[in-house]
């Protein structure tokens, strides 16, 4: 099955979700790590039931529960976005390539000003010029890299999900 019919049989798989589900996976974006006992007083269902609720959302591939480490805690003190500019490789290619980068944690192949959006975190501007101007460039493929840096974070939060109406 092709990535645009599982996108499409999971879409299906969400809305087929009942409030009750909603509800578990909103209380599990909360609290990732709550014990099954006290999801099911929250939700007034038996312990049993939110076992298996989990247990099938999470095979469904409606939802998974993850720990997210907190960069900053990491020494990860600034924020990049780099547009990225690609001759003579295919985007998709070197979108790979960039992947691989530790510092790097999202990557989008897009159309637009850029063939690719990197979203990276550098402890401080010493490591911010060594990724712009060495590591980045490196990379075969890469013309030009536009970067900003972020000098107010607003929002960055990793779990969201647009479950909201």
């Amino acid at each position: 099955m092709n990535t645009t019919a599982l996108r499409s049989a999971r879409l299906g798989e969400m809305a087929s979700l009942d409030d009750t589900d909603w509800q578990l996976i909103e209380l599990l974006r909360a609290d990732g790590r709550a014990p099954f006992r006290e999801l099911a007083e929250r939700l007034g269902i038996t312990e049993a039931a939110v076992r298996a609720r989990v247990r099938a959302l999470e095979a469904d591939g409606c939802m998974k529960v993850v720990a997210v480490a907190d960069a900053g805690a990491a020494g990860f003190e600034l924020l990049l976005a780099v547009g990225v500019e690609v001759d003579g490789r295919a985007a998709l290619e070197v979108a790979e390539q960039l992947a691989l980068l530790p510092e790097v944690f999202s990557v989008c192949v897009v159309v637009g000003t850029y063939d690719i959006e990197l979203l990276i975190v550098a402890r401080d501007h010493a490591h911010v010029a060594q990724l712009v101007t060495h590591t980045l460039v490196a990379v075969p493929g890469v013309r030009r890299l536009h970067a900003s840096l972020a000098i107010n974070v607003l929002k960055n939060q990793p779990d969201w999900v647009p479950f909201d109406d």
